[in-house]
This record gives C-alpha cells, sequence and structure tokens, in this order.
C-alpha cells in the first residue's frame, strides 16, 4: 500500500492510499489534484475520508462524486457538500483490504473525526488520518470545541502505537516547532527535529507524516500533563495545572505567537 501526500492550495495536503489500481483519498478540498494525480496513476477512486466539515476539506467533493466508486465517509454530525455515509466513533471500515478504526475527536470542530489504519500486510506501520485536530507538533485552533475536547482528543491519538505515522491535513510542522521550543526552550527532541525539517523544507519536501511516538516527544499540546509545559502555560494565563487549562493557555498564546 503507498501512501501520497498531495499539496493544494497554500499548505493542505490531500492524502491518498493506493494499491497502484485503486485509490482512498482523504479531505480533498481541492478536486483537481485529486483528478490529475488519479489520471496520471491510471487508478480509480475507491472510497473518500472525510475528518470535518470546513470548506479546505470538502470542497472537492462534488467534482469527485462521479469520479468515485465507492462511499464517501463522513462524521455523522457535521453537514457536508455532497451525499455522504455517516460513520461514528469506534465503527470499524474495511476499504482495500485494510481495516480502519473511527475516532471522534472533538476540539477543532465538534464532530471532527479520524481515522486510523491498523497494522496489516498490506500497512505494517499503522497510521491515522487525524485532518486538523492533530499537527506535527501542534494542535487545530478551538472553533468548536473546549480546551478539554481538545485534551482528551490529544490524549487520545497520544495512546496509538508510537509507530503510527500521522498524517495531518496542513504543513504547518515549522511555525508549530518554533512555538515547540518557545514553551520548552531545553526539549532537544524538538530542535533535532527543527534542525530534519528545516533541511526537508529548503529541499521541497513534506515534513509529514510524523510519528506518534516523535510526537509525545515534541509536541507541547500532547505534552499539558508535564511540568514544564504547565510552567510555561501558567506564565500565559493557565488558570490552574489541569491539563485542560494549560492546553487553553497554550492554545490562546500560539493564537496570536509570531
Amino acid at each position: 500500500m503507498k501512501l501520497v501526500a498531495l499539496p493544494a492550495f497554500q499548505d493542505n495536503y490531500i492524502w491518498v492510499l493506493h494499491n497502484d489500481h485503486q485509490a482512498v483519498v482523504v479531505d480533498p478540498g481541492d478536486a483537481q489534484p485529486v483528478l490529475a494525480f488519479l489520471q496520471h496513476s491510471g487508478l480509480s477512486l475507491h472510497g473518500i475520508l472525510v475528518t470535518h466539515h470546513h470548506s479546505d476539506h470538502v470542497g472537492g467533493l462534488r467534482a469527485l462524486l462521479p469520479h468515485c466508486q465507492g462511499p464517501i465517509y463522513a462524521p455523522s454530525s457535521e453537514s457536508m457538500h455532497a451525499p455522504t455515509t455517516a460513520v461514528v466513533d469506534g465503527q470499524l471500515l474495511h476499504i482495500l483490504g485494510l481495516q480502519l478504526k473511527v475516532l471522534h475527536v472533538p476540539g477543532h470542530t465538534l464532530g471532527h473525526m479520524a481515522y486510523w489504519v491498523q497494522s496489516s500486510v498490506e500497512s505494517p506501520d499503522p497510521i491515522v488520518f487525524c485532518g486538523d485536530t492533530l499537527f506535527s507538533a501542534g494542535c487545530g485552533r478551538l472553533f468548536e470545541g473546549t480546551p478539554a475536547q481538545m485534551w482528551e482528543s490529544l490524549v487520545r491519538l497520544r495512546n496509538l502505537p508510537e509507530a503510527t505515522r500521522v498524517c495531518c491535513a496542513h504543513e504547518y510542522t515549522l511555525s508549530n516547532l518554533k512555538f515547540a521550543l518557545a514553551v520548552e526552550p531545553t526539549n532537544h527532541d524538538a530542535a533535532q527535529h527543527m534542525a530534519v525539517c528545516l533541511k526537508l523544507r529548503s529541499q521541497q519536501q513534506a515534513t509529514l507524516p510524523s510519528q506518534i511516538g516523535l510526537e509525545r516527544l515534541i509536541n507541547p499540546f500532547m505534552r499539558c500533563d508535564q511540568p514544564q509545559v504547565a510552567q510555561a502555560a501558567h506564565a500565559h494565563g493557565a488558570s490552574d495545572s489541569s491539563p485542560a487549562a494549560v492546553l487553553g493557555a497554550l492554545r490562546e498564546w500560539k493564537n496570536t505567537f509570531a
């Protein structure tokens, strides 16, 4: 099974899983990169996975609908731009010989779902398509959910196997690492990963996918239960040391961080 990140808009990625014959596409905000890739690679579109309702994730659905030979899976509680098959937390999907588990991870939006591709012969390292809930070294803005919901969602993702490849929807890694090092200036793992990512971006390569094991070490939003992260959050308005309060303060700080 092959995993491809298609660039879209300014910094989006549309993820594609394919077996050289059939493909599954994740969060196609723009149909044109998808259609061009399918045609160039000689692939048929077997299905679509949608994490949440924002236009940069669903804008291409209507144009792709005539080309899609399978369902468009989307959160049950969010409105989409095309007919979809609703998914709920804990549901198992079977696509291209893979088993995917649906995970409800609210915070960025209330109905946000992630899709965890479990380990198999076709995909020995598991994958999580996490939309805008989890970014490498960061998390999404809290447009609809609460800090407590986002923390619970990130813990749920943090508890996935450490080898799980993290396929988020935006190339925000460098700016997120800059913030992570402001939160934890002595985090050597974050500093080392910054050097790796700077080299990748200088070569116009993606910094993704990341891995859950790496995110546990470098992502301050996954580390809100660590004393050094809580200390930094207190200096930026955290009301107490609870992970939800820490995350809320970090997210407000990140919103204006330059």
